[in-house]
């Protein structure tokens, strides 16, 4: 699942990236027009501002997408797992790897924050 959540971290990111850019891209229409370079900044904004990063979608399309037919139903599955092997516990390699390295009765190797004496 963590590795699904960071290709979908980077869906994201590519979704702000081609948003940054479309709007860039908007800046350098505006500079044309303001160099009087019109027929090259009409050619531009035409061609590139607005224009689908994919056949048919904008970057937020496919981040719906693939939040729709793909990371839904890996999540779905990772908590079925968890809830028919592990009760429903999360990070329970990370909790474990926790119980075996930290120090026992050590400052800052608490098992949980309630167990800091405050």
């Amino acid at each position: 699942m963590e590795w699904v959540e960071r290709a979908r971290g980077h869906l994201y990111d590519f979704h702000q990236m081609m948003g940054h850019a479309d709007g860039l891209i908007g800046d350098a229409v505006e500079a044309l027009h303001d160099a009087d370079h019109h027929e090259l900044a009409a050619r531009i904004n035409t061609e590139l501002v607005g224009r689908n990063a994919i056949e048919g979608r904008w970057s937020f399309q496919i981040v719906e997408e693939f939040d729709a037919i793909y990371w839904s139903a890996v999540r779905t599955a990772a908590e079925d797992l968890r809830n028919d092997l592990v009760g429903g516990r999360h990070h329970v390699f990370e909790s474990e790897m926790k119980e075996r390295r930290r120090t026992h009765g050590a400052r800052h190797h608490e098992q949980r924050p309630t167990d800091v004496d405050g």
